[in-house]
């Protein structure tokens, strides 16, 4: 069985970032910076589908 791969994009502008996911990959809360626009988005990620985490500001 073959893993695949992809670049994970930013929520923000839609540009690649430069972290790659495998399809088996989990994430929570992960800090995703986009070197393109110069943001940071906390993300949720669970068989490629990434969502970005809506953080309440303290």
């Amino acid at each position: 069985m073959e893993i695949k791969m992809e670049w994970i994009k930013c929520p923000i502008c839609g540009n690649k970032t430069r972290n790659m996911i495998r399809q088996d990959t989990i994430l929570k809360n992960f800090p995703l910076f986009c070197p393109k626009c110069k943001n940071e988005s906390i993300i949720d990620s669970d068989n490629f589908l990434i969502k970005v985490v809506e953080e309440p500001d303290a």
